[in-house]
């Protein structure tokens, strides 16, 4: 036998990305790129380049390295890229002052101001609230035996969810959602639909904002809305400026809404794929215990999330990430979908596990940018999925897998659709229903 040593085993050619087939399934390819190329720069379908970070330890480093700034004047955009690494229209609507877009010190003071309305306390306050939308939701589709769970459920629950929280009128709710749709329906399409949401969404807030400022009491009520607190700080020496009252508004409803829509869906989606994972869950939920839930939307984050890569950052100076010398003014975008599959960082990284406690994902980022809703999307995503379990107890996908085509946006990862099927629901007693309980 030859002492020689073999010749290393060439690499699998580079995966094609961004076309429909990663992105209905991207995890192979961020696999690829994790051993062969970890930090690469890359053609984006806009035309913008970028750098992809997809090793759990370097996605770590650069999500809380300060030297990557959120702020996109750090980047000299060439002529083809001009207002494509940001959210469209935001910049005609002068939208661009929200938590996305800034560093600190303006996004510490900022923070500290809406960080008021998602303490673990007020969530807590919100929860019978959320339970109300989730089961009036269920109630409106239940007796038909099918529904989408996406147009029908996942979307609508965090609209009105975010919409009460913020204060807007309930006969303007209905507004807020054409636009989200729209938002939504061309998230990877033509950006004229969602620019032109945008510039609505913005007229409105402006009259919105306006409108509670001349009536605004003299002192706070209880359990007072989020853009009441918002104008009675700028009131009242905080120096927060109409168009940051806006742009705070606008980035709760853009970035919260959707990161709950596809984790609502997409954690559907994963229960009803892996049966014995669903089994334990429904189980659970019939003892009454929470301690699965809990742990089980931890995993759904990791295992699919909502968010596949985190907003854009850029390079203020010259620095390093995995080896790899990034220039001043470059791009870069950390792919959590990728880093929450790293078979460093998680055992059986693949395998969905919803009893998993070791699970420190980066599923809503990490660092002084790590996502302001998410105890709320939680609250949402526990909430839904337990009641649509203990409801609908024979709920199923009602399309062939292979069938089911997800959104083509560079950020956000969720299902177009998801047509379900189930026992028509009979009329039962309230007591029959979900109650919340283990959603805290």
């Amino acid at each position: 036998m030859s002492d020689q040593p073999r010749p290393a085993t060439p690499p699998a050619p580079a995966p094609d990305l961004f076309t429909w087939e990663f992105a209905a399934d991207p995890y192979p390819a961020y696999a690829w790129l994790r051993e062969h190329a970890p930090v690469r720069w890359t053609r984006l379908p806009s035309g913008v380049e970028a750098w992809l970070v997809t090793r759990y330890d370097d996605a770590r480093q650069a999500l809380a390295d300060q030297r990557l700034s959120k702020n996109p004047a750090h980047h000299d955009e060439p002529a083809h890229a001009k207002g494509k690494t940001g959210i469209p229209g935001e910049r005609k609507a002068e939208l661009m002052t929200h938590l996305l877009n800034i560093d600190p010190p303006d996004h510490t003071r900022l923070r500290r101001l809406v960080s008021k309305a998602f303490t673990p306390r007020r969530v807590a306050e919100f929860a019978p609230r959320v339970q109300e939308l989730t089961d009036r939701l269920i109630d409106d589709f239940a007796r038909r035996g099918s529904a989408d769970l996406i147009h029908e459920f996942a979307f609508p629950l965090p609209i009105y969810a975010i919409c009460d929280l913020l204060g807007v009128p309930g006969e303007d709710q209905d507004d807020f959602r054409d636009w989200a749709g729209m938002m939504i329906r061309h998230g990877g399409g033509p950006r004229g639909g969602v620019a032109r949401s945008v510039k609505k969404m913005r007229g409105y807030l402006a009259e919105l904002i306006h409108r509670k400022r001349e009536t605004l009491p003299a002192t706070p009520t209880p359990g007072e809305d989020l853009l009441s607190a918002l104008i009675r700080a700028s009131d009242h020496g905080e120096h927060l400026t109409e168009n940051e009252a806006a742009a705070m508004a606008f980035i709760l409803l853009f970035a919260g809404f959707e990161t709950t829509v596809n984790l609502i869906g997409n954690g559907t989606y994963a229960l009803l794929t892996h049966p014995g994972q669903r089994r334990l869950l429904q189980e659970s939920l019939a003892r009454g215990e929470s301690e699965l839930l809990a742990t089980g939307v931890e995993e759904l984050l990791r295992y699919d999330g909502p968010v596949e890569l985190a907003t854009w950052r850029f390079a203020t100076e010259a620095l390093s990430i995995g080896g790899q010398d990034i220039a001043p003014g470059d791009p870069v975008l950390v792919v959590l979908a990728a880093a929450d599959r790293d078979p460093r960082r998680f055992a059986g990284p693949d395998v969905l596990d919803l009893a998993r406690t070791d699970n420190q994902h980066l599923g809503y980022g990490h660092g002084i940018h790590y996502c302001l809703g998410a105890p709320l999307a939680r609250l949402e995503g526990r909430t839904a999925l337990a009641t649509l379990l203990t409801r609908l107890p024979d709920l199923r996908l009602g399309a062939d897998p292979a069938e089911l085509r997800w959104r083509g946006g560079l950020i956000m990862r969720g299902l177009r659709t998801l047509p379900v099927e189930f026992t028509p629901a009979r009329d039962e007693p309230d007591d029959g229903k979900y109650d919340g309980s283990s959603t805290m």
